[in-house]
């Protein structure tokens, strides 16, 4: 179930995550209008993709990366071991954690279904540094699954940090598994490891 959900999260998550802009729109608006855009896009490319697989890890670092604030979520995910690490360590481990996400992200959106996903109202104040956008995927036969989006701003731009989906988050679901290999080895051979995942998954 936990694996299902996480699956869900990063399926969804992505279609808020890609093509995120700076613009006057609050962070609710930029979440559906983004989603409804990239929806649009995996549609229209479904034989592209369907014929060359590769290509959604393609649309996946045009759009997502640049969205996403990699680094704050690195920091977030080894907590006490970020201060640990060396200065070079630190860059190595966002590369390899971004590669994961991306990896991870392409293989959850060659599964997306026409799932229909509701806003619930949002509320923030003119001046926030932080915000959270919630939303609901409808599922056929069950309860819907609530997926919270968390934004910051950095350097006047909105960047996602964390995705949260039943109370599970994203980034505590890594800091958890990484700070266990982490107790094991060391700093270094989780970065090893995650770098020779990456490596795998593109031959």
């Amino acid at each position: 179930m936990r694996k299902f959900i996480l699956k869900v999260l990063l399926s969804v998550g992505v279609f808020f995550w890609a093509g995120f802009a700076v613009a006057a729109e609050s962070p609710q608006e930029l979440v559906i209008s983004t989603a409804e855009k990239t929806i649009a896009k995996i549609k229209s490319q479904k034989e592209l993709i369907k014929k060359n697989p590769e290509h959604l890890s393609a649309l996946v670092n045009e759009y997502v990366v640049p969205r996403f604030d990699f680094e704050r979520s690195a920091r977030w995910v080894l907590g006490k071991y970020w201060r640990k690490a060396t200065a070079a360590q630190r860059t190595q481990f966002v590369a390899e954690f971004r590669n994961l996400l991306v990896r991870t992200y392409a293989t959850s959106l060659s599964e997306y279904s026409d799932q229909k996903i509701n806003y619930l109202p949002f509320r923030d104040k003119a001046d926030a540094e932080e915000v959270t956008v919630r939303s609901e995927v409808e599922q056929a036969g069950g309860f819907p699954i609530p997926i919270n989006y968390r934004l910051h701003k950095k350097k006047g731009e909105w960047k996602v940090y964390d995705v949260v989906i039943d109370d599970i988050s994203l980034v505590a679901n890594y800091r958890t598994s990484f700070g266990r290999e982490i107790r094991k080895t060391s700093i270094g051979d989780l970065i090893k490891r995650l770098a020779a995942r990456n490596a795998e998954s593109k031959s």
